[in-house]
């Protein structure tokens, strides 16, 4: 015989794994500067930089979608001892900005990574990401050169707030990002080998507006709206229609984002599909040497490059490992 919890003492039970689960957060012990953070190529970009002087924190779990991400009670102790709290911006974590803004020490910076690295003039906007609803796409990070930009951007955030470190943060830093140039022209040579009619993407989240067009790569559209829903009957007919129409040989999805209506429009179009990309989900689990944000855009590009018909072999062997270096 099941016994059924009155609704109040559920109540209670709630509430107390919540109040036990942030308690443990504000009993954690952190080695060197503790920063905070939400989507894991933003957890990479910051390790990278920062190497053993620092610990980071990353609220979003990956494989979770990080638009509609709320953050549970015990990322209050986190945020309240964090000593700076690093965002992507544009809109892409405003919970955990208010969780932020409500629960950080006055003196803790909270830095908002893609607002710093381009400018309004530069936001994307598309199907995913409509003007009319104020958010650009977020998703600077999956462009080698402006993960530059953040990488630099937490350089000097890191030697602001730890100028004993900033000479190891600079040296850090300078690895990392001849990593990510090296990178972008990998991914350069082997895009360039795909022929140019199969030069499009189509994927079902809109992840790489501002990769794509440094190498040639036109985006035709996406497939999820923007608000997250499955696309309505008369958007799968037009987007089958569109993709006839272009001759797009493939359309790509993502684990994070599994749909149904993918392979219905893939086969409809006379399309491949492949649903392996990833946007902040990186390879591995954390502390793997692959587990980085250089492993995941390999990743990435080599599965584009062979659908299209291109020629990845640039990327053969290419070094996905972390760059940083322990302190002396």
């Amino acid at each position: 015989m099941h016994r059924v919890l009155a609704p109040w003492l559920l109540l209670a039970l709630v509430l107390a794994i919540a109040l036990t689960a942030s308690a443990c957060a504000d009993d954690a012990e952190y080695d060197g500067l503790l920063v905070v953070t939400t989507v894991a190529p933003l957890r990479n970009i910051i390790e990278e930089v920062g190497g053993d002087r620092i610990t980071v924190v990353a609220l979003v779990p990956e494989g979770t979608n990080s638009h509609t991400f709320d953050p549970p009670p015990s990322a209050v102790g986190e945020l309240e001892k964090a000593d700076l709290i690093i965002i992507n911006g544009l809109n892409l974590e405003l919970p955990t900005l208010e969780l932020a803004e409500a629960n950080a020490s006055e003196d803790t910076p909270i830095v908002l990574l893609g607002n710093l690295a381009v400018s309004p003039d530069e936001y994307v906007f598309d199907f995913s990401f409509p003007e009319e609803g104020g958010n650009p796409n977020p998703h600077l990070w999956t462009a080698p050169h402006l993960a530059v930009e953040y990488a630099e951007i937490v350089l000097g955030e890191l030697s602001k707030i730890d100028p004993d470190g900033a000479d190891y943060y600079a040296a850090n830093a300078e690895r990392f990002i001849a990593r990510l140039w090296e990178l972008d022209e990998a991914i350069a040579q082997a895009t360039a080998t795909i022929p140019e009619p199969h030069r499009k993407l189509i994927t079902y989240h809109d992840s790489f507006p501002y990769f794509a067009p440094r190498y040639g790569l036109e985006i035709i559209g996406a497939i999820q709206p923007s608000d997250f829903s499955k696309p309505a009957p008369r958007e799968v007919a037009d987007l089958i229609d569109q993709i006839r129409a272009a001759g797009v040989p493939a359309i790509f999805g993502s684990e994070v984002f599994p749909s149904e209506v993918l392979e219905t429009i893939a086969q409809e179009a006379g399309a491949v599909q492949v649903s392996t990309l990833s946007d902040d989900d990186l390879p591995g689990s954390p502390g793997d040497p692959q587990n980085t944000l250089v492993g995941m855009m390999v990743e990435n590009v080599r599965t584009m490059v062979t659908v299209l018909g291109g020629d990845a072999s640039a990327l053969d062997g290419f070094d996905t490992s972390s760059t940083w270096q322990p302190s002396e």
